[in-house]
């Protein structure tokens, strides 16, 4: 009786061994697992390669498992390893397997020139904040069509909502100032290229989950959202 269970457990053991359970905050399983391998094979699908930055990606998709949104049918990813020569913000239809857009975003002008290589969570920093986000409401201010973050990262991006850093379009996002070396920087929000920046806040807006991605040593040993993934 004994060897039927010890010949009954081990395939399950080896069926799971490539997958790790996922918790969310309250430590809760919350039914997602991460697989390092359906990582890969969704970005294989969604024909990422040569756009996507695989880390960034593979830490993007780690963060959606384990944190919990209002709407998972969307994920969006920023990748400040990218200089901003290049098009770094990319959003996902996580359910049709897509990439929706993929386009420019400054960062703060405080965290370098063409690179972001300095972050802050401090008020009045003028720098970026990396980690995830989960997208709120909208509203009309004074950069116009403009859409609140919350950063879920205490001690790396929780003071957004005090720092106003929200995503709206800006004239020094226009590709055309690529030719100066650089794209214009922001006091520390994600800003978007004018033209297109509306039809992505009303893509991503109401509860979606976003990541500002880095290769800073610093957060990437501080973020919890993340370790799982390496």
């Amino acid at each position: 009786m004994l060897r039927i269970f010890i010949y009954l457990i081990i395939p399950a053991f080896l069926l799971f061994s490539n997958v790790e359970s996922v918790k969310s905050d309250t430590g809760n399983t919350d039914g997602a697992l991460y697989s390092k391998a359906n990582c890969r094979q969704l970005y294989e699908d969604m024909h990422l390669e040569g756009i996507v930055n695989y880390t960034a990606f593979k830490y993007a998709y780690a963060g959606y498992n384990k944190i919990d949104v209002k709407n998972k049918e969307i994920m969006t990813l920023i990748d400040f390893s990218k200089p901003s020569t290049e098009e770094r913000f990319y959003v996902f239809d996580m359910c049709n397997k897509k990439l929706l857009y993929s386009t420019y975003v400054s960062h703060g002008k405080k965290s370098g020139e063409n690179y972001a290589t300095s972050f802050s969570n401090r008020p009045g920093s003028k720098k970026s904040s990396p980690g995830f986000y989960v997208t709120e409401n909208t509203y009309n201010g004074r950069n116009g069509y403009s859409l609140i973050l919350d950063g879920l990262e205490k001690g790396i991006n929780d003071n957004a909502k005090e720092r106003s850093i929200v995503i709206h379009g800006a004239t020094y996002c226009d590709a055309s100032l690529i030719e100066d070396g650089r794209l214009g920087r922001s006091f520390g929000c994600p800003a978007l290229p004018e033209d297109i920046c509306g039809p992505i806040i009303d893509t991503i807006k109401d509860g979606t989950l976003l990541y500002i991605y880095t290769n800073d040593k610093y957060y990437l040993s501080k973020s919890k959202f993340i370790f799982f993934a390496s």
